[in-house]
């Protein structure tokens, strides 16, 4: 039987877009353009998995989830956010969500997200993220070196997130392309290098050590302590 799966999404080439992906994915989803309409079908279609825009019509994604979760709705909500509206996502994770991305983002990291919610059943999102001397705060966006905060550009942090997720496996480049930017990257090309490149350049001036390392051939791991 196929995985039920509620998008709550009012931006229709968005909404269409999920919808269609989901399908080839082999889910069976459901779409709601409204929070009205996300109620009835949560009840009627009784979804597994919610992916839940926060800021639709009324009543309002935070305001659905405040809802499922006094209920004792559990199933897992991975919430959509704008990159700016950090209390927003804030105060999701806060009423019970799971996991959250922010827009714009690649299909292919919505479906890893999905996937992994749908395996271990929700509630246990790691919020923080550590390797030697380097601390992510996946909620605020923030990152420090040795307490130090150090800005990254949205894709160093989207690849650092992703490399501490992996921390001590070796990813390869299209690992990379696919979730930090999707499906359709050319992985052949050398964007993904010189964006590491950066991001550890970056991170060694800080004050990291060195934490990130090319594996000939096959691509690169983030390791738990510097060398």
């Amino acid at each position: 039987m196929k995985t039920r799966v509620l998008v709550v999404e009012d931006e229709p080439g968005l909404g269409d877009g999920l919808i269609r992906v989901l399908e080839e994915e082999g889910y069976a989803p459901r779409l709601a353009e409204d929070g009205a309409s996300a109620q009835a079908l949560a009840t009627e279609h009784d979804p597994e998995l919610v992916i839940l825009d926060l800021n639709i019509p009324p009543p309002t994604g935070l305001e659905l989830l405040r809802r499922w979760r006094a209920k004792g709705r559990q199933m897992p909500v991975l919430i959509l956010t704008a990159r700016d509206r950090l209390e927003d996502r804030v105060a999701g994770l806060d009423l019970g969500a799971d996991d959250y991305l922010t827009k714009p983002f690649s299909f292919g990291e919505l479906l890893a997200r999905v996937r992994t919610l749908l395996r271990r059943g929700g509630h246990n999102l790691v919020t923080r993220l550590e390797a030697g001397p380097v601390r992510m705060d996946r909620a605020a966006q923030r990152v420090e070196v040795a307490g130090t905060p150090v800005r990254l550009p949205s894709k160093e942090f989207a690849l650092l997130e992703y490399l501490l997720l992996r921390k001590g496996e070796v990813v390869s480049r299209a690992d990379i392309s696919e979730h930090v930017w999707d499906a359709n990257f050319d992985s052949m090309s050398n964007l993904v290098d010189v964006t590491v490149y950066r991001l550890r350049k970056r991170l060694e001036q800080a004050g990291s050590g060195s934490l990130i390392h090319t594996i000939k051939g096959t691509g690169y791991r983030l390791e738990e302590a510097a060398s």
